[in-house]
């Protein structure tokens, strides 16, 4: 790798910015995990991956991820996800029926 990195300008500052958004991401996480509350971690981690879809369009995004892994993913029990989904729901911040599909309106959740 060092080899490549030293020998190929262009892959080299790919990997240097690779690395940068990497750690951005990494603080942004463990920042999120010591200030916020899950909800609003939990509706950051469901806007982190519906944005993560080509397009950035409104697409069912999450058809086998469970409430166990997004517990895990965001740092609390599954029955506060389940509590927090079906509130996003009841606001219309999401819809899941086979799929998931996140709204952008959900980021009104960080802003509170």
């Amino acid at each position: 790798m060092l080899r490549m990195v030293e020998e190929n300008p262009a892959l080299s500052t790919h990997f240097i910015n690779y690395l940068v958004m990497r750690n951005r991401r990494i603080e942004q996480d463990l920042i999120d995990h010591m200030f916020n509350f899950s909800e609003k971690r939990l509706a950051r981690t469901l806007l982190l991956l519906a944005r993560n879809r080509p397009g950035n369009r409104v697409a069912p995004i999450l058809e086998k991820i469970g409430q166990d892994t997004l517990a895990e993913m965001v740092g609390t029990t599954r029955s506060r996800v389940n509590f927090f989904m079906n509130k996003f729901r009841k606001l219309g911040y999401i819809h899941y029926n086979g799929g998931l599909t996140v709204y952008d309106s959900l980021a009104s959740v960080l802003h509170e």
